[in-house]
Protein backbone atom coordinates (compact mmCIF):
# COMPACT_ATOMS: atom_id res chain seq x y z
CA UNK A 1 0.00 0.00 0.00
CA UNK A 2 1.32 3.44 -0.97
CA UNK A 3 1.43 6.10 1.75
CA UNK A 4 -0.64 9.27 1.64
CA UNK A 5 0.47 12.29 -0.35
CA UNK A 6 -0.50 15.87 0.50
CA UNK A 7 -3.01 16.99 -2.10
CA UNK A 8 -3.64 20.56 -0.92
CA UNK A 9 -3.04 22.73 2.09
CA UNK A 10 -6.36 24.44 2.79
CA UNK A 11 -6.73 28.09 3.79
CA UNK A 12 -9.98 29.52 5.19
CA UNK A 13 -11.21 32.80 3.74
CA UNK A 14 -14.16 35.16 3.76
CA UNK A 15 -13.47 35.93 0.06
CA UNK A 16 -11.74 32.97 -1.67
CA UNK A 17 -11.39 34.78 -5.00
CA UNK A 18 -9.60 37.78 -3.49
CA UNK A 19 -7.32 35.56 -1.43
CA UNK A 20 -6.62 33.39 -4.49
CA UNK A 21 -5.28 36.49 -6.28
CA UNK A 22 -2.80 37.07 -3.42
CA UNK A 23 -1.63 33.43 -3.25
CA UNK A 24 -1.39 32.88 -7.02
CA UNK A 25 0.79 35.99 -7.32
CA UNK A 26 2.94 35.01 -4.33
CA UNK A 27 3.47 31.42 -5.46
CA UNK A 28 3.72 32.28 -9.18
CA UNK A 29 0.92 29.87 -10.03
CA UNK A 30 -2.68 30.06 -11.22
CA UNK A 31 -6.14 28.91 -10.25
CA UNK A 32 -6.50 25.26 -11.27
CA UNK A 33 -10.24 24.88 -10.63
CA UNK A 34 -13.22 26.06 -8.61
CA UNK A 35 -16.32 24.27 -7.40
CA UNK A 36 -19.46 24.65 -5.30
CA UNK A 37 -20.21 28.07 -6.79
CA UNK A 38 -16.80 29.46 -5.84
CA UNK A 39 -16.86 28.19 -2.26
CA UNK A 40 -13.66 26.30 -3.05
CA UNK A 41 -10.80 27.64 -5.18
CA UNK A 42 -7.82 25.38 -5.84
CA UNK A 43 -4.44 26.64 -7.04
CA UNK A 44 -2.19 24.61 -9.31
CA UNK A 45 0.64 23.12 -7.26
CA UNK A 46 3.44 24.41 -9.45
CA UNK A 47 6.86 22.82 -9.27
CA UNK A 48 7.59 23.53 -5.62
CA UNK A 49 5.07 21.73 -3.48
CA UNK A 50 1.49 20.77 -2.85
CA UNK A 51 -1.43 22.79 -4.14
CA UNK A 52 -3.19 25.40 -2.06
CA UNK A 53 -6.95 25.24 -1.63
CA UNK A 54 -8.97 28.20 -0.41
CA UNK A 55 -12.38 27.61 1.10
CA UNK A 56 -15.05 30.11 2.03
CA UNK A 57 -15.96 30.17 5.71
CA UNK A 58 -18.41 32.48 7.49
CA UNK A 59 -16.05 33.78 10.16
CA UNK A 60 -12.84 35.82 10.11
CA UNK A 61 -9.60 34.44 11.52
CA UNK A 62 -9.51 34.90 15.30
CA UNK A 63 -6.52 33.01 16.73
CA UNK A 64 -3.20 31.56 15.66
CA UNK A 65 -3.23 29.05 12.80
CA UNK A 66 -2.74 25.43 13.86
CA UNK A 67 -1.27 24.58 10.42
CA UNK A 68 0.65 26.93 8.18
CA UNK A 69 2.89 26.97 5.12
CA UNK A 70 6.63 27.69 5.28
CA UNK A 71 8.00 29.27 2.10
CA UNK A 72 11.73 29.10 1.36
CA UNK A 73 12.94 32.36 -0.17
CA UNK A 74 16.26 33.75 -1.38
CA UNK A 75 15.75 37.14 0.27
CA UNK A 76 13.47 37.54 3.29
CA UNK A 77 13.49 41.35 3.11
CA UNK A 78 12.52 41.40 -0.57
CA UNK A 79 9.66 38.94 -0.02
CA UNK A 80 8.52 40.80 3.09
CA UNK A 81 8.19 43.95 0.97
CA UNK A 82 6.31 41.97 -1.69
CA UNK A 83 3.82 40.57 0.84
CA UNK A 84 3.21 44.00 2.38
CA UNK A 85 2.75 45.63 -1.03
CA UNK A 86 0.11 43.01 -1.84
CA UNK A 87 -1.99 43.49 1.29
CA UNK A 88 -0.27 41.10 3.69
CA UNK A 89 1.58 41.97 6.87
CA UNK A 90 4.64 41.15 8.93
CA UNK A 91 3.78 39.46 12.23
CA UNK A 92 7.03 38.52 14.00
CA UNK A 93 10.63 37.40 13.59
CA UNK A 94 12.02 34.30 15.29
CA UNK A 95 15.35 32.57 15.64
CA UNK A 96 16.30 29.28 17.26
CA UNK A 97 19.49 27.24 17.10
CA UNK A 98 20.91 29.50 14.39
CA UNK A 99 17.83 29.24 12.18
CA UNK A 100 15.68 32.29 11.57
CA UNK A 101 12.24 32.76 10.07
CA UNK A 102 9.64 35.47 9.71
CA UNK A 103 5.94 35.03 10.36
CA UNK A 104 3.80 36.84 7.81
CA UNK A 105 0.04 37.07 7.27
CA UNK A 106 -1.96 37.12 4.05
CA UNK A 107 -4.62 39.83 3.54
CA UNK A 108 -7.15 37.90 5.68
CA UNK A 109 -4.67 37.29 8.51
CA UNK A 110 -3.76 33.65 7.73
CA UNK A 111 -0.20 33.13 8.89
CA UNK A 112 2.69 31.66 6.94
CA UNK A 113 6.46 31.81 7.35
CA UNK A 114 9.27 33.06 5.17
CA UNK A 115 12.37 30.95 5.69
CA UNK A 116 15.78 31.74 4.17
CA UNK A 117 16.81 29.22 1.52
CA UNK A 118 19.93 27.40 2.74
Amino acid sequence: MTGPRISHVMIDAIDPEALARFWTALLRTEVDYRFDEGRFVFLAPGEHGPGIGIQRVPESKVTKNRVHVDLEVDDIEEWTRWVRQHGGSRVADHQAAGVRWRIMADPEGNEFCLVPRP
